[in-house]
């Protein structure tokens, strides 16, 4: 079911019903389920952002002062071009993905970073271009016992 949602994401849900060969009110109550549990996250459209100009991708890890973690927090989700944020091990403090339209637009977005109270310092990396974009397919299909080539699956 989630593979055909994914797979066709305009198409409706009678239809997919149709094709698993289900009831429209079961399959229903089923993505009702996985919405309510959290496994379903979203129904929007997926986007590229490089489509949307921002053509360069950095990931960021600041080092912060703990007590003002939170408000760094706030700070950050008020950056559009970040893109995700994970409170992380390690070296750094909180992992950032970065869009930028260039090197320079990626370097104004970390330097914004820098002037909240509480960031100490930053290390940036470039990426240069995906091997393997965010994808989610191939652990459900793991989850749910399906077999067969992963790299097929996307």
């Amino acid at each position: 079911m989630l593979r055909l949602l994914r797979e066709r994401p305009r198409e409706g849900l009678l239809e997919i019903a149709r094709r698993l060969g289900v009831a429209r009110g079961t399959l229903q109550a089923r993505l009702d389920r996985l919405t309510a549990s959290g496994v379903v996250t979203g129904y929007g459209p997926d986007m590229d952002v490089a489509a949307l100009g921002h053509v360069v991708q950095a990931f960021t890890t600041f080092e912060v002062d703990q007590p003002a973690r939170a408000a760094i927090v706030a700070r950050l989700r008020a950056v559009p071009q970040i893109l995700e944020a994970h409170v992380v091990t390690g070296p750094g403090d909180i992992w950032c993905r970065i869009a930028g339209t260039s090197n320079q637009h990626v370097q104004q977005v970390i330097d914004q970073v820098l002037e909240v109270p509480g960031v100490r310092r930053s290390t940036t990396v470039i990426a240069l271009s995906p091997v393997i974009p965010y994808r989610v397919q191939p652990l459900v299909d793991e989850v749910a016992g399906l077999s067969g080539n992963p790299d097929a699956r996307g």
